[in-house]
């Protein structure tokens, strides 16, 4: 089964010079967790929820003046939507990724998370396994 077949195709997504509290406004109107950073249709980021747990409120940073471009990964990871689902997982699992854009000719096209792999029937075991690597702890004595 190929990306494509399982990827979310309509996606919201930011540009560098949105606000951070701009993001979280669009995570919460559509019940998400992450949001491409795109110039035009080009993915040149990433926030997450936690980015802005993190690198925003915990800093005690200005959500509303802060950019998208001061907290966001620059140069996520991003997969083509012809890529094997198995495929995915794998990378999902080795660099602790729940979700990943999907882009052709480098312009966003799709999102995909390890949520949309595991309704999969024949995919859950992968999204169980990526999964189970993503949420080791980095610190196991907390």
């Amino acid at each position: 089964m190929k990306i494509k077949d399982v990827m979310t195709k309509s996606v919201a997504s930011l540009n560098g010079q949105d606000t951070v509290e701009h993001a979280a406004q669009l995570m919460k109107e559509h019940n998400i967790g992450s949001l491409p950073v795109c110039d035009g249709e080009k993915v040149i980021g990433i926030i997450t929820d936690r980015d802005i747990a993190i690198r925003s409120a915990a800093e005690g940073e200005n959500v509303q003046k802060q950019t998208v471009r001061d907290i966001m990964t620059s140069n996520p990871v991003t997969i083509k939507s012809d890529m094997d689902v198995h495929e995915a997982a794998r990378i999902m699992s080795e660099r602790q990724i729940r979700r990943l854009p999907v882009v052709e000719n480098n312009n966003i096209s799709g999102m995909v998370s390890l949520g949309d792999i595991s309704v999969e029937p024949n995919l859950c075991d992968n999204a169980g396994e990526a999964l189970s690597s993503i949420s080791e702890p980095s610190s196991p004595n907390i």
